[in-house]
């Protein structure tokens, strides 16, 4: 192969990363709805990422009972 024979380059083509996330529909109730949007406004983060946030962290919470909160 000759060293000086200038060939074009192509960029690399990142892998894309695993799928993460699923889209849903979900029902929650308005005041619940205003008060993630409200926080979300505060911190100058998604209100579904603090939805989600906060879904986990009652998961890692290892409280099985659902009406416990």
């Amino acid at each position: 192969m000759n060293p000086n024979l200038d060939l074009p380059t192509v960029p690399r083509r990142r892998a894309r990363p695993p799928k993460r996330k699923t889209r849903i529909t979900i029902y929650l109730d308005d005041e619940v709805l205003d008060e993630f949007r409200s926080r979300a406004e505060r911190t100058g983060t998604g209100y579904q990422t603090l939805i989600n946030a906060a879904l986990r962290l009652r998961l890692a919470s290892g409280d099985a009972n659902p009406a416990a909160a």
